[in-house]
């Protein structure tokens, strides 16, 4: 094996996987029978677990040749840069030998697309295999799902991943004609059919027969260019509902564009990468999966871009001050969640606690909210003073001057992690 050839793929090749965020996941339950890896644990690629771990994993393209020429990608086929391209066992030696000196607990592959769809696809396919049945491999593995490929490819990848994911990119298909003229829209939703089919049926089997194989056990998920196009945030998080609600995704990602070339039908060279509006949407994704808001509440029509001075959730309260104060000793669960400040594991903790004692401010605070938010919209039983500027024509202000962003200094902190 030629070392210093592998070194420079792996820096080629890792270098240009860097703009897919869609790799961080949990829910693998892969155990450890006498193999190698294991990925139970609730977490994989460079995140944070619940328990607070960092974990990892080998993120890498199979190959940067493409025959597509995506104006916002930068292994598109007219771009002018090094190219490179692994081999199957070159990948499955470079996972084993990492995992073994402990760098790793999984891989992420995802590829170019060389000759046609189901090529690269196959070669995918025969990584995870090898590492799976060869080499007894038990850690996560994460596949990027070719656009195109056959549905005979898609269910034989399901059975060797953790988890799928094919890349939406651009949030309308209007965006995609546009930056992407080579691409068909309908060639990302297929795959995305046919292992959420995949996924039902081994639920159906499961349940009938214990020792069914598993199918993609972390699910699918996608990921969208944000600001690439003019796309407004009413139009992505209504993308995203969609596919939560009729794809059965466990994670749609937000990516902000970041600027790689010089074309006039994107954004300036020097446009900022928009860290904050990410964020934001990162947010929304969140009222939607787990606070039980709509997608047309969080933003409507007349409103369609998200307030970058205040969370989604907090902008959202300041325009419907008629849903307050909330009674926290009686008000239902769903309505303890819309409260700026609380979220879901403060909310069930407020619902146990007040059966066996009055509230008060200060339990509040016990429990984990953020009293500088909540405590204006509360009611607890003996009073609230705060209340008096609820109808404060100057409550946003003063929210906002008692708290501190964590993106004061945003766009130097992000540009850092490329």
């Amino acid at each position: 094996m030629n070392f210093d050839r592998i070194k420079e793929k792996l820096e080629i090749l890792a270098d240009a996987a860097k703009y897919d965020v869609s790799c961080s996941s949990s829910g693998g339950k892969r155990k450890n029978n006498g193999g190698l890896g294991d990925s139970s644990a609730s977490g994989i690629c460079h995140t944070y677990t619940e328990d607070g771990r960092c974990v990892s994993l080998l993120k890498i393209l199979l190959t940067n040749h493409c025959i597509y020429d995506c104006i916002y990608c930068v292994s598109r086929k007219s771009n002018d840069i090094k190219r490179a391209a692994f081999t199957v066992e070159e990948v499955v030696d470079l996972t084993i030998s990492f995992y073994r000196r402990n760098y790793i607990e999984g891989l992420f592959l995802s590829s170019g697309i060389f000759k046609d769809a189901d090529t690269t696809m196959e070669r995918l396919v025969r990584v995870a295999k090898k590492l799976r049945i060869e080499h007894n491999f038990n850690g996560y593995i994460h596949l990027k799902s070719i656009p195109g490929a056959s549905d005979d490819l898609m269910n034989e990848a399901a059975l060797y991943a953790d988890r799928l994911s094919v890349n939406l990119e651009i949030p309308t298909e209007s965006g995609l004609k546009l930056l992407a003229p080579d691409k068909n829209r309908e060639d990302m939703l297929q795959p995305m059919r046919v292992v959420q089919k995949g996924i039902q049926q081994y639920k159906d089997e499961k349940k009938i027969i214990r020792s069914a194989p598993k199918f993609a056990p972390a699910g699918q998920s996608t990921q969208m260019i944000v600001g690439a196009t003019n796309e407004n945030d009413l139009q992505i998080i209504k993308v995203a509902d969609h596919f939560y609600k009729n794809y059965g995704m466990k994670r749609v990602y937000y990516s902000g564009y970041i600027p790689v070339t010089v074309d006039n039908r994107l954004p300036s060279i020097t446009s900022e990468v928009p860290v904050l509006r990410e964020n934001r949407l990162y947010q929304s994704d969140w009222l939607m999966r787990f606070y039980g808001f709509k997608a047309d509440e969080i933003l409507d029509f007349n409103m369609p871009f998200l307030d970058l001075e205040v969370d989604p959730k907090l902008s959202w309260a300041l325009r419907h001050l008629d849903q307050f104060p909330v009674n926290l000793q009686t008000a239902d669960y769903k309505i303890i969640l819309r409260i700026p400040g609380i979220g879901v594991k403060t909310a069930q903790k407020i619902v146990s606690a007040r059966r066996f004692q009055v509230l008060s401010i200060d339990h509040l605070k016990k429990l984990g909210a953020a009293v500088n938010r909540a405590k204006y919209f509360i009611d607890f039983t003996y009073g609230n003073p705060f209340l008096r500027h609820l109808t404060d024509l100057n409550l946003r202000k003063l929210i906002i001057g008692g708290s501190q962003s964590k993106f004061q200094n945003q766009f130097s902190q992000q540009l850092s992690l490329f």
